[in-house]
């Protein structure tokens, strides 16, 4: 079953055709890597899919209705959840209340002078934090609840990140380079808790990533960009052994 469906996607900045009929299938509950050199169109793909811009042309798809052309309000709600290369955190707020924010995205809470209006879901406050203390054990960071944001270690930024846009209970989640500047155990760690929250709740991913390590080891497919158009797609095996991926993105 298609979760995403991206057909013939492009977009222009003046005369660089930054994504040019971009096209790409992924079905509900598999983990597809994008990768690509610096500068082949990768995140502005993200930045298309969310909302952040608006396609020349082309028409994307999630779970069978036509998200193509919403705000990024509109397709978060939709569904889709990201991340980015640049860690976007309220390094102000605690690592609680980072999460918390993304609950109230998820289940739509309305402020009436200042004070949030809880949903019968959660019927209390406490509710709500047990929830978000439910997301933050699954990432190990339950014990630096109260911790702020801008004091965790790199590392533990990079998934508190994730843990929040897991919490707006995304359809899609689509992850922006998230191993970038993690030393090879934080690395692994990632890995590790990207195929648990993958399982545990049924998400499907679609990751931009530049340690192959990574990508081959939990990608069931992956689809290689170069100057805005598709230049290879298929199994991690062939697609990182193909000479003109080897070429194009790893310079050998």
């Amino acid at each position: 079953m298609e979760m995403l469906k991206v057909k013939n996607l492009s977009i222009s900045f003046g005369g660089l055709h930054a994504v040019d009929s971009f096209s790409i299938t992924v079905n509900k509950g598999e983990l597809y890597g994008l990768i690509g050199p610096n500068g082949a169109g990768k995140t502005t793909v993200f930045n298309l899919l969310t909302g952040v811009y608006k396609p020349d042309m082309g028409q994307i798809i999630l779970d069978g209705k036509n998200i193509t052309g919403l705000s990024p309000v509109e397709i978060n709600k939709a569904g889709i959840a990201r991340t980015f290369q640049n860690i976007r955190l309220f390094k102000n707020l605690s690592v609680l209340d980072n999460v918390k924010i993304g609950l109230h995205n998820n289940y739509n809470y309305s402020t009436i002078s200042g004070i949030f209006r809880l949903p019968s879901y959660f019927r209390t406050e406490k509710r709500m934090n047990e929830k978000a203390y439910e997301i933050l054990e699954v990432f190990g960071l339950d014990k630096e609840a109260d911790i702020l944001s801008a004091n965790l270690p790199y590392g533990k930024q990079r998934k508190l990140e994730i843990a929040r846009a897991l919490a707006t209970n995304p359809k899609l989640l689509l992850l922006d380079e998230p191993a970038a500047g993690m030393n090879p155990a934080e690395t692994e760690e990632l890995m590790e808790t990207i195929t648990i929250i993958r399982k545990k709740y049924d998400l499907t991913i679609l990751l931009i990533e530049h340690d192959m390590k990574l990508v081959a080891g939990i990608c069931e497919k992956i689809f290689v960009l170069n100057f805005g158009t598709e230049l290879a797609n298929g199994l991690p095996q062939d697609v990182l052994n193909n000479p003109e991926v080897i070429k194009a993105y790893l310079g050998e």
